[in-house]
């Protein structure tokens, strides 16, 4: 159940980067509101995670899963650059993620 926490809690995090990124400077409140929201369940769910997972995991999970789908919605609906050196460095990302997963010893 902890995996299930920190994997939406990631989500979460990518959800409340993009808030924040549409909420341009706090200046909207949807956004904003939006934002906080967003924060708040992914901070409850790593916190979820943490009572089973080692901290390092979790945390350098929870901050990949974030950067990776941040990376991702950014390349898909704002514009952002795919250059190779992007996508490879992204599929480090990912494989290092999934790596901490493997050699965490949980679930």
């Amino acid at each position: 159940m902890a995996w299930i926490w920190l994997i939406a809690a990631g989500v979460l995090e990518v959800g409340f980067a993009t808030c924040l990124k549409l909420a341009d400077g706090f200046t909207r409140p949807l956004w904003t509101v939006l934002f906080v929201i967003f924060a708040a369940a992914s901070f409850y769910g790593l916190t979820r995670a943490m009572q089973d997972i080692p901290i390092g995991t979790a945390y350098a999970v929870w901050t990949g899963i974030g950067a990776a789908g941040t990376v991702a919605l950014g390349i898909a609906f704002f514009n952002e650059p795919a250059t190779a050196a992007r996508l490879g460095f992204l599929t480090l990302l990912i494989v290092s993620i999934v790596g901490l997963k493997i050699v965490s010893g949980e679930g």
